[in-house]
């Protein structure tokens, strides 16, 4: 068991939680990561009601220390929907993709409703902001990370967060991570956890359709491509400093870097690539991944992975331990 400010705050076994990947982490796969003991976390991503009340059920059925992720941007746009989240009284909610005043208004309203604030951030002077916010854990998330994030990596992030937050909070390591080699070297850095996208992806629990499914065992990190388009072709106003890394696929190719084109034309495009999506056409859908597609091999249960990634994270710490010659509890 390895146990750190992560585990103890929450009440959970594993220091290894589930990203709330959109249209990806449903109630069944949020459910059995935390039944295997980490953080199960439903991807509500822009708040669809039928998606909310079908899912958060599902994740709360197991009983345990779950909860759900929700871009902050897109609540603003949609009334009533944060309190729909909430009515569900999720233990821990995580927050992602707002500026300083989004960030403060929804980690208050998310504390005084009773649930654990995990807050998502890329630089810094983010995790300045989230800890002033009250965010009860931070989460750093470097650019190697699959679908949205800002430019700087996750090795050297991770450090310059801990000096932010100086222990005042747990931190938890994003983008890239994938195994327990990843779990132990975020340990190693000083996190208190990672949190993993793509490998989740690939899980029988996923709701990852058949097409994406084949390209996360087929495609190599090298296939892959960060863009805006699947955001403009969705008129979904994303901030420009977050690009979005997917697998290329014609879509991308085409519309890549021509954003203003992809914009103008809009009304002509989006009908035909939402109908391409619905027949889950990989020619043209997004498939969002990060640059850890590599060590993606397979489709496990999710609690396999969980198991695996602590197990092998404490096989590595325990065997540098002993070729530094350190003493083991």
């Amino acid at each position: 068991m390895i146990s750190t400010k992560l585990t103890e705050l929450l009440g959970i076994d594993h220091p290894v939680v589930c990203a709330p990947m959109g249209g990806v982490t449903g109630g069944r796969l949020a459910g059995a990561v935390t039944a295997a003991g980490g953080l199960g976390l439903v991807g509500v991503s822009y708040g669809d009601p039928a998606f909310i009340d079908e899912h958060l059920p599902q994740a709360a059925g197991t009983g345990g220390v779950w909860g759900v992720g929700c871009v902050m941007f897109t609540f603003d746009e949609r009334p009533g929907l944060w309190e729909k989240v909430l009515g569900y009284a999720p233990p821990v909610v995580e927050l992602s993709f707002g500026s300083a005043t989004q960030v403060q208004k929804y980690v208050a309203s998310a504390t005084e409703a009773g649930s654990k604030v995990v807050v998502q951030v890329h630089d810094p002077d983010q995790a300045a902001v989230a800890l002033r916010a009250g965010a009860h854990v931070i989460v750093a998330q470097g650019a190697e990370a699959g679908g949205h994030h800002a430019s700087r990596a996750t090795l050297p992030l991770i450090p310059a967060v801990l000096d932010v937050t100086r222990g005042r909070v747990p931190v938890v390591a994003a983008g890239g991570f994938a195994d327990g080699r990843g779990l132990a070297a975020a340990l190693a850095l000083g996190a208190d956890g990672v949190m993993m996208g793509t490998r989740f992806a690939a899980t029988e629990e996923s709701l990852a359709s058949a097409g994406f499914r084949s390209h996360l065992l087929s495609a190599r990190t090298a296939d892959t491509v960060n863009t805006r388009s699947f955001d403009v072709v969705r008129g979904i106003p994303w901030d420009e400093v977050y690009t979005a890394r997917a697998v290329a696929n014609d879509f991308t190719r085409t519309w890549t870097g021509r954003d203003a084109e992809l914009a103008a034309r809009r009304g002509e495009i989006e009908p035909a690539w939402n109908a391409a999506v619905a027949r889950d056409d990989t020619t043209q859908r997004a498939m969002l991944v990060g640059e850890n597609l590599d060590q993606i091999q397979d489709i496990q249960p999710a609690a396999q992975v969980v198991h695996g990634v602590v197990a092998d994270a404490e096989r590595i710490l325990s065997g540098l331990s002993r070729r530094l010659g350190v003493p083991t509890a």
